[in-house]
């Protein structure tokens, strides 16, 4: 039950990792395609963005915190794999989400994105190997699972609020809307 609930919690994870950086969450992809405009950039930290005159690295360190989390739950569910197999699953994953938005014109393809969800998922890890030195293996396993399904739920009533509060200010409430109506 552990085993199915650790690896469900992890597909889930992924879901919402795709959902969140491909589509940023949002429910209609129309908004979201630009197939007439492709970015790429293959300068590692060489666009960040500016913000009221101040280079803003608040994406940089998104990248990494939402990507905490995959080392974690890859740790919980294949403590078999080794590290630098783990490391290398993130990488792909990374890279290949950054050629998919590439590919679909879905946002900009960075190679900084890149980074720094490796890093963030370095840092899942690491922190996962430096918890289990003093925490108990199958402890520590309950504990993130725990927390990842509270913050599962924590997202879901969250994201269930915001959509509503959206729905009820635009009057997007109804499920026939035009195209027309959605560019107000």
């Amino acid at each position: 039950m552990g085993k199915m609930l650790s690896r469900g919690l992890l597909v889930l994870y992924l879901i919402m990792l795709i959902w969140l950086v491909l589509f940023k969450f949002a429910f209609y992809i129309s908004p979201i395609l630009h197939l007439h405009h492709r970015s790429l950039n293959l300068i590692p930290f060489a666009a960040p963005s500016i913000v009221n005159g101040k280079i803003n690295y608040g994406e940089m360190v998104y990248n990494c915190i939402f990507f905490i989390p995959f080392g974690l739950l890859l740790n919980v569910n294949y403590k078999k794999l080794g590290f630098l197999p783990k490391l290398t699953f993130i990488l792909a994953f990374s890279l290949s989400i950054e050629l998919i938005q590439y590919i679909f014109a879905i946002g900009a393809s960075d190679i900084t994105d890149v980074i720094t969800n490796t890093v963030g998922g370095f840092l899942g890890l690491q922190l996962y190997d430096l918890s289990s030195k003093y925490i108990q293996s199958e402890k520590l396993d309950k504990v993130i699972i725990t927390v990842g399904i509270v913050l599962l739920f924590v997202f879901i009533a969250f994201r269930s609020r915001v959509t509503i509060d959206f729905r009820n200010k635009t009057g997007l409430h109804n499920r026939n809307i035009d195209k027309a109506s959605l560019q107000k």
